[in-house]
């Protein structure tokens, strides 16, 4: 059997790289999700709602979300509430206010982790699947191909058993409008509707407390700009509805904001 550890964050990307892993083969994976108190901790919710989608579906799937509320009450971030939410682009330096200190290091240790565990118990390979991207490039440190290969490296010489353990990122040169082709390319082949898939992931910073997208943080305008570039209706649900997101987005990137 194949076996591979994901961080599932709920949202568009680590959604798709979920899809992406069954559909090169991968038949026993651990999803695992975490809350830092994040103000988008919707995404959760839908993190939950496809994997029990898929799991209907037959795939082997586990599902576990640690807590680390505690620590994500001490990091200074827009997203663990110290600061407002930013509305627009990624790449503006505004944007930076929606880092999460060493985010994606912490996230990669705890799933590298659960590899080692299953790699030591079962005496198999097992693979460390990220969804990090070439969009985050600008803004995110820690999903910079640097980074990743650095820790990596750092992972496997302190560990035993690490020859086990191999990354899997398949969109680090990719944008979002890369994963969002590799994802309909995937379900075509997995027998999935696309929009079964994304309609249950959630991308907003700052989503409604019934879940509705806000539309206008970075991540939001990011997706949408993605959709649109694969000539596609968003299926999940915003505040002002697909169109008016939609010539919003065009407006900001228009803009260059």
């Amino acid at each position: 059997m194949s076996k591979a550890v994901i961080s599932l964050s709920g949202g568009m990307d680590s959604s798709c790289l979920l899809v992406n892993l069954l559909g090169k083969g991968y038949d026993e994976i651990q999803a695992v999700s975490f809350n830092y108190g994040q103000r988008h901790a919707f995404e959760l919710t839908k993190a939950k709602e496809l994997v029990a989608f898929l799991q209907g579906k037959g795939f082997n799937i586990k599902h576990d979300v640690v807590d680390l509320t505690s620590v994500g009450k001490m990091l200074n971030s827009a997203l663990t509430f110290t600061k407002d939410v930013p509305e627009g682009h990624y790449e503006g330096l505004e944007m930076k206010d929606t880092v999460v200190p060493n985010r994606n290091i912490m996230f990669s240790s705890i799933v590298y982790a659960v590899a080692l565990s299953i790699g030591d118990a079962t005496g198999e390979n097992v693979a460390i699947a990220l969804g990090m991207h070439a969009g985050d490039d600008a803004i995110y440190p820690d999903c910079r191909p640097a980074s990743v290969e650095a820790a990596e490296h750092a992972f496997r010489i302190s560990n035993w058993g690490s020859e086990r353990v191999r990354y899997v990122t398949p969109y680090i040169h990719t944008n979002k409008e890369g994963i969002l082709r590799d994802c309909l390319d995937k379900c075509i082949g997995l027998g999935l509707e696309f929009d079964d898939i994304l309609s249950r992931t959630s991308t907003s910073y700052a989503p409604t407390a019934d879940g509705k997208s806000y539309g206008k943080t970075s991540s939001d305008v990011e997706r949408i700009e993605a959709f649109i570039a694969i000539d596609r209706v968003d299926p999940i649900e915003y505040v002002d509805g697909w169109e008016t997101v939609k010539a919003n987005a065009i407006a900001v990137l228009e803009a260059g904001v």
